[in-house]
């Protein structure tokens, strides 16, 4: 019998669908089994793809907030302080660091730099914090530092698409994608996995690091605008009223419906379930955006200013989206290239803004998710893409003082949601070029993340272009040690 016969000529225009109806399986029966769900929930879930899930294994955090630092902050000068940088400031590295190194733009024989800024130890944990993180030094007990990171990444786009998706090539899907596949959500007028901005510009690695890749977009990160009207469109042009627009879509989702039981395409139940979301998120969105229903002791504490577009104000709502159920929230906050080509963008003026912009915000969140009983299910991560050399960078011949990217060492802090408290992890040598002990790739810090969520990366997996993906790619592993 001619295909033709078989499906729709708008089904044949699409080869993904075509597939997907044949040899392939349905869609959505595949991301139903995937996970092992009882029959009703498959059923469920060709509806709905976000409704919540059954874990692979007990549940420490029911939430992520992702706090990305876009630019890869300067670690030697924040959280890993290093002596002998200061006692040889200037003096040419030792050979041994550099035979077969290279560097994305230090020219001829790097020199180290010794960091400006002045490091104590606080709290019980004794952990080491520079003067420019007063608010984090508070909150030390409460987080644990982890000192031995490393990527494979050299460049901003590569190495924010890598920690953000598990490959530096775009067309993955991010972390939020995978949890938000894995776990649905219990947010019921908001979706699963919301993104924030703020600072200089957008991430170089563009909205591909919130993106679902090759999962049903139903997974892909919502951008939240944090000036004006969070989302757009939301409201009903003039003539329709609530009634019309309901009308609208119990018609609209019945065809939906009856196309989907025809191709089993799970674009469709995405369509639908998208539709539906937008009709909740009339009055869910501007009750959520209202910062000034909160206290004024809670605006001070995370500094908020209202209807500005700050790293503060997108804290305080990452707080608001988890209380309702938001399964992945990150914020990405722009301006951390610190190469010190001039004023703009040195350690000694750039360096303390930015540090100014969130560390008062970040340590107010995890603050507050402590008094409101969230932070036991709520994993916060703090980090960027990569860290900075040990090294003054000098581009040509600049007077300020900068660094250069360094992807073989760099530093994050995560609280939270299973997570051991008042715990430094891993160490780097007496420059801090490598790691010495306890070495941390991207793919364990996802492996982590995901078992504390209740996932086995190894088995979270989709099928595409005739083999099984997942976040941690071909590796990756649990980091026991940082498990409370």
């Amino acid at each position: 019998m001619p295909i033709s016969k078989l499906v729709s000529p708008s089904f044949l225009a699409d080869r993904r669908h075509l597939l997907s109806q044949g040899a392939l399986g349905f869609g959505s029966v595949a991301l139903s089994s995937l996970m092992a769900r009882s029959s009703q929930a498959a059923k469920a879930t060709r509806t709905d793809p976000m409704a919540p899930r059954v874990p692979n294994h007990p549940v420490k955090a029911k939430n992520v907030i992702f706090l990305f630092m876009a630019g890869a902050p300067s670690i030697p000068d924040l959280l890993d302080y290093k002596p002998l940088c200061q006692q040889r400031n200037g003096q040419p590295v030792p050979e041994s660091f550099l035979k077969g190194e290279r560097f994305a733009f230090i020219k001829g024989v790097p020199r180290l730099l010794g960091s400006p800024y002045t490091f104590k130890k606080y709290g019980k944990c004794g952990a080491e914090v520079s003067e420019l993180l007063p608010h984090f030094s508070k909150i030390v007990d409460d987080v644990a530092i982890v000192r031995s990171l490393h990527t494979t990444q050299f460049n901003h786009a590569p190495g924010q698409i890598l920690m953000n998706t598990g490959h530096q090539i775009v067309g993955r899907p991010s972390a939020g994608s995978w949890c938000t596949y894995g776990l649905g959500s219990e947010a019921e007028n908001l979706p699963g996995f919301v993104v924030m901005t703020s600072g200089q510009s957008q991430p170089d690695g563009g909205k591909s690091l919130w993106g679902s890749g090759y999962l049903p977009t139903a997974y892909q990160g919502v951008e939240l605008r944090t000036k004006g009207d969070p989302v757009l469109f939301l409201s009903n042009p003039p003539g329709v009223d609530s009634n019309a627009r309901r009308s609208t879509l119990d018609t609209l989702g019945a065809l939906n419906k009856q196309h989907l039981n025809v191709v089993g395409d799970p674009e469709i139940a995405t369509r639908i379930a998208a539709s539906e979301l937008a009709f909740r998120m009339q009055t869910s969105v501007p009750e959520l955006g209202d910062l000034s229903r909160e206290s004024q002791s809670t605006l001070d504490a995370y500094g908020v200013t209202l209807g500005a577009r700050t790293f503060a104000n997108n804290a305080l709502m990452a707080r608001r989206l988890v209380e309702r159920g938001v399964r992945f929230v990150q914020l990405f906050h722009r301006g951390w290239d610190h190469h010190g080509s001039g004023a703009g963008d040195d350690l000694l003026s750039a360096l303390p803004k930015r540090c100014k912009e969130v560390d008062q915000a970040a340590a107010a969140l995890v603050a507050d998710l402590k008094q409101r009983g969230l932070l036991d299910s709520t994993l916060v991560i703090w980090g960027g893409e990569f860290g900075r050399t040990p090294m003054n960078e000098g581009r040509d011949r600049s007077p300020f003082l900068g660094r250069d990217h360094h992807p073989k060492a760099f530093t994050m802090w995560m609280a939270g949601g299973g997570i051991k408290p008042g715990t430094t992890f891993g160490r780097t040598d007496d420059i801090g070029y490598s790691p010495v002990e306890d070495a941390v790739e991207v793919h364990d810090l996802h492996a982590t993340m995901l078992h504390l969520m209740g996932l086995d990366h190894l088995k979270l997996t989709t099928r595409y272009q005739g083999r099984d993906f997942r976040l941690t790619d071909t590796s990756g592993k649990v980091i026991s040690k940082l498990l409370a």
